[in-house]
């Protein structure tokens, strides 16, 4: 189509014509990637991220630490309730100057297990945060390709849409792209992964 317009335009006029060919056709391409064709696309950030397979694997890292840390758990409050009835016996014969030094070792113990424990779970979610925002870093060339692709100017968080056409939302054909580009994000160096 665009030599049978050049066969009929000739000069500056010519690429004036290329260019217009160029822009009415891709709204036709965006059509043909299965894309909508939208000023404005909106998209699922937490969908986009939970139903990735860098999501998924995350996901399941952190379950399967989170288990592991429950059971650790499980197994230190098992350990402190036997020693806190060994130290219960011990009150009875002891006098109360040989009890205290016990109790108060006791007491150092179970605050120090409680403040480990919780520094494991802090640690658990700000991985399962660092990992989000890698993911978003990771995904962020492949949304731009996206908005080329459709002609698109914005992509919005659906949850902050009043109102729109669900053939705005652009989130499973995303998570497509994005599971094409970085997988399930395992391939990464284990420095960059969070």
């Amino acid at each position: 189509m665009v030599k049978t317009i050049s066969k009929f335009v000739q000069g500056p006029s010519r690429a004036l014509c290329v260019l217009i060919f160029l822009v009415v056709s891709l709204p036709v391409a965006a059509q043909q990637l299965g894309v909508p064709q939208s000023g404005v696309l909106t998209i699922s950030s937490d969908r986009i991220f939970t139903e990735s397979a860098f999501g998924r694997r995350v996901f399941d890292e952190i379950e399967a630490e989170s288990a592991a840390l429950a059971a650790e758990n499980e197994r230190i409050v098992a350990e402190l309730s036997r020693e806190e009835k060994e130290l219960t016996q011990k009150r009875e014969v002891l006098s109360p100057e040989e009890f205290r030094p016990l109790a108060e070792a006791f007491d150092r113990k179970v605050q120090s297990h409680r403040e480990g424990q919780r520094a494991k779970l802090d640690a658990l979610a700000r991985r399962s945060d660092e990992a989000r925002n890698q993911f978003f870093e990771l995904a962020q060339p492949v949304l731009i390709d996206l908005l080329r692709e459709t002609g698109a100017s914005l992509i919005i968080e659906r949850s902050n849409v009043f109102l729109s056409s669900d053939a705005s939302d652009v989130t499973a054909i995303a998570i497509r792209k994005i599971d094409a580009a970085i997988g399930d994000g395992s391939q990464l160096e284990e420095g960059d992964k969070p």
